[in-house]
């Protein structure tokens, strides 16, 4: 008869220590970032053939993802705010600031000063 209690406790604490787990694995999970942003672009073929290159190999390499780029903006409810617009996603927005701090992004980021307008905004994703 012991065993038997013995056995069923040890299943019982097994099953919560398997729960606490999983609900601390779920706590750690970090919603991603997201990064909007608006260009206003004054040199389309310069910006595509010099800037854009620069910049899409370095949020490739920082970790970051380019989900959508472009200029078909479709407004659904007033006026697009640029007629460039791009989205990226990253995993926290500590990486997405030491992407923009870091010297590659900057050293792109001076060609397409030259020839684009920049307005970003980072917004923090839901939890899944």
């Amino acid at each position: 008869m012991k065993t038997r209690y013995t056995v069923a406790l040890s299943m019982i604490a097994g099953a919560a220590l398997g729960g606490a787990a999983i609900q601390s694995l779920h706590a750690q999970a970090k919603p991603p970032v997201y990064l909007v942003t608006e260009i206003t672009v004054t040199n389309l073929d310069a910006y595509t053939k010099e800037y854009a290159p620069l910049a899409q190999a370095s949020i490739k390499k920082a970790g970051g993802k380019l989900l959508a780029a472009g200029q078909k903006v479709t407004s659904l409810e007033g006026a697009p705010p640029a007629p460039r617009i791009a989205i990226q996603q990253w995993d926290s927005l500590e990486k997405l600031q030491a992407w923009r701090n870091g010297a590659e992004y900057k050293d792109a980021r001076k060609i397409g000063d030259k020839y684009a307008k920049f307005r970003a905004f980072a917004v923090e994703g839901l939890p899944q």
